[in-house]
């Protein structure tokens, strides 16, 4: 019996001495159903969005910001052989806004949308588009895109398909509605004049923060406003024809969206996994009887602050496109 005290001490030890800060998910589970992602590791308390995974499957980067998101920063986690590392902000984040991560689908770049000055003027806070290239010993000095592309108005949530093609959100002049999805095609080695998608995708309303595949054959994207919405912003689809042009957008159903925001899609290519940011919440008016209790209720992971969830595409209104 004292032996078999001692082997149970033992092992206790040994796990009480594992470092905490490894970081346990698997990009290859499929889930059937809409499921949040990496609960208090990428999804906690605080408000996260905008997931990305690296063409190669080594990396994951997300948007972590406070509760009022007066702070945020793009946050990568590496594998580490069989396992995952610890989250740390990128070398060249934490100090403005950067949100928004997409990388080219050869993993050679990062695009990201920041409001940190441009044309070295530092009055200016709009948010517009930057690109930073991947080194063989990590990251690159971010550069913006060029004028053609940004603004003094805001532009947002970069996507670039395998020919670097530049989709993006934006209000402008030449726009459908109150925020449309633009794009910028690639040729000659430089950016076009950027041109709002047709009313198949962008209406009178709120349509913003676009995901294209490599191929160009789908977008998914959010809306806001539509008369078959189910609450704060929905994700819908749309597929490219065999003529070129874009099909009618699809709303993706009550199986993906909720009464609260639902944005930010991002399709794992190499996984066949769909994610997503989603303000949801399980939260229902409850009385409290201490501060304590608020407290507690602030800090669960459902509090209504964005978090990441997954699904498999073969699961979704795509499942064709798989």
């Amino acid at each position: 019996m004292k032996n078999k005290n001692f082997y149970w001490v033992y092992l206790l030890l040994i796990f009480s001495c594992q470092p905490n800060n490894m970081v346990s998910f698997d990009l290859k589970d499929n889930p059937k159903e809409l499921t949040l992602f990496a609960e208090d590791l990428i999804s906690t308390p605080l408000y996260e969005r905008d997931f990305a995974v690296s063409p190669d499957g080594n990396e994951v980067l997300f948007t972590r910001g406070t509760y009022t998101q007066k702070i945020r920063a793009l946050v990568s986690i590496s594998s580490e052989g069989a396992t995952w590392g610890e989250a740390q902000i990128l070398p060249f984040s934490g100090k403005y806004q950067d949100i928004e991560p997409f990388y080219a689908p050869d993993g050679s770049k990062l695009y990201f949308a920041s409001n940190r000055p441009i044309y070295n003027d530092t009055t200016r806070s709009d948010y517009n588009i930057w690109a930073v290239e991947r080194k063989e010993n990590g990251w690159g000095v971010p550069f913006h895109l060029d004028s053609i592309i940004n603004t003094k108005n805001d532009e947002f949530y970069p996507a670039v398909s395998s020919n670097g093609n530049l989709y993006f959100t934006a209000t402008r002049t030449d726009g459908i509605g109150r925020e449309d999805i633009f794009l910028s095609e690639y040729a000659s080695g430089q950016y076009q004049t950027p041109t709002p998608l047709d009313s198949t995708v962008n209406s009178t309303l709120y349509e913003f923060n676009a995901y294209v595949n490599p191929d160009e054959s789908f977008i998914i994207f959010s809306s806001f406003g539509r008369e078959d919405g189910y609450g704060g912003g929905d994700l819908y689809f749309s597929e490219k024809s065999a003529h070129g042009s874009w099909t009618p957008a699809q709303n993706m159903g009550p199986e993906l969206n909720s009464e609260f925001l639902d944005f930010c899609p991002f399709v794992d290519q190499k996984h066949g996994n769909l994610y997503f940011s989603s303000d949801r919440t399980d939260q229902i008016p409850v009385s409290v009887e201490s501060a304590q209790d608020i407290l507690n209720e602030a800090n669960k992971t459902l509090n209504g602050m964005g978090n990441i969830y997954r699904i498999n595409l073969s699961n979704t209104p795509l499942k064709s496109l798989q």
